[in-house]
């Protein structure tokens, strides 16, 4: 057990507990609350907290990923107490998940052109078409030493003319912390990070529905002239219609102009995963998006399927505002690493696949 001292006055790190720092080094992946003492700062602010996942502590500094991410780094001599402290509690609305199913069942509604395993990393390729299918996903063990299994994803992006990217999550557990550390260690850039949220489906199919909203088990012409992703290949259209029950909604516009909105779910057992929320700009705060997740979510009701999930973009306030009041909420964010000294992508890098303003 490692005791600092140094600080004046009695402070209660909870309520009743000794001021102590209770981690060491091999608590490295755990869970942790540390508080820590800033120098130079005001009474009223002399300490600071910090809860997330201890992703390193080498040379007298931690590393602690927080639920979104972001990496904090604490020096070991203004450590004032540490604990490990129980992964976050589950939800108390919604559907429970773990990160590995829903990461599983996002794959399946987002998927590749071609896929290699490698142990129990999956190396997904669509000709440069979103990121989430031209990255590797990583849920356990590779069956080789880290470099070599980077190596091996480098040579196999290569050999299609893409750059490597790893897509990693981070605020749930099971999530993959120590492994965006040991990332950005090797010079991975993390270019993209999004959360997916879930939900339970009645709600949103107890919305009032309009008539109107046409459902599909494609993408026509209509359907993709609103689709915000200009000039879509065939290798696009392969990727938006596989999926395990895919369906695609659209409301119409004036004859001759495209849909006023679209939008597209996959229903994959209890789950409905749902993507390419569209609105034409002029008709925003119409109600469009909401007809079109409710038409959705009340197909997959009548599938089966009783929860829902989504991916939208942290810097998206309109959505995470629309989906926030359907009952949707953050369950991890995920963020996309790139390999060093990658050339670049162009269009075909952007996560296209992610939610826009409705």
């Amino acid at each position: 057990m490692i005791r600092t001292g140094g600080v004046a006055g009695p402070v209660e790190f909870s309520t009743g507990a000794r001021l102590e720092v209770r981690i060491t080094t091999a608590d490295v992946g755990k869970r942790v609350s540390v508080r820590q003492v800033v120098e130079d700062a005001p009474k009223s602010e002399k300490f600071t907290d910090t809860v997330g996942v201890l992703t390193s502590w080498d040379e007298g500094v931690l590393v602690i990923t927080r639920r979104t991410g972001e990496r904090v780094r604490i020096p070991e001599s203004s450590l004032v107490a540490g604990k490990v402290v129980p992964a976050a509690p589950a939800r108390r609305r919604g559907p429970a998940a773990s990160y590995a199913e829903l990461a599983r069942v996002a794959s399946r509604g987002w998927q590749p052109v071609e896929r290699e395993r490698l142990g129990e990393w999956e190396l997904r390729a669509a000709s440069g078409f979103t990121r989430r299918a031209n990255s590797v996903l990583p849920l356990g063990d590779p069956g080789l030493p880290l470099d070599e299994a980077l190596a091996y994803a480098r040579s196999w992006y290569a050999a299609r003319e893409l750059p490597a990217y790893v897509q990693l999550a981070t605020g749930a557990e099971g999530t993959q912390e120590p492994l965006c550390a040991e990332l950005e260690r090797r010079g991975w850039a993390r270019e993209v990070t999004a959360e997916l949220w879930i939900g339970s489906l009645a709600p949103v199919a107890d919305h009032e529905l309009p008539g109107g909203v046409v459902l599909s088990r494609v993408a026509d012409e209509a359907w993709l002239s609103r689709y915000q992703r200009k000039g879509v290949s065939e290798v696009a259209l392969t990727v938006l219609g596989r999926g395990p029950s895919v369906w695609f909604a659209t409301i119409p516009g004036p004859a001759g102009a495209p849909p006023a909105a679209v939008g597209r779910c996959v229903v994959d057992g209890r789950w409905a995963g749902f993507a390419a929320v569209e609105v034409d700009p002029s008709r925003r705060r119409e109600g469009h998006a909401t007809a079109v997740m409710t038409a959705l979510a009340r197909q997959a009701l009548d599938e089966g399927a009783s929860a829902g999930w989504l991916q939208v973009e942290t810097d998206n306030a309109g959505a995470r505002a629309l989906y926030g009041s359907m009952g949707f909420a953050a369950h991890h964010a995920y963020h996309h690493y790139r390999e060093p000294d990658a050339p670049g992508t162009g269009s075909g890098g952007s996560v296209g696949e992610s939610y826009r303003s409705p």
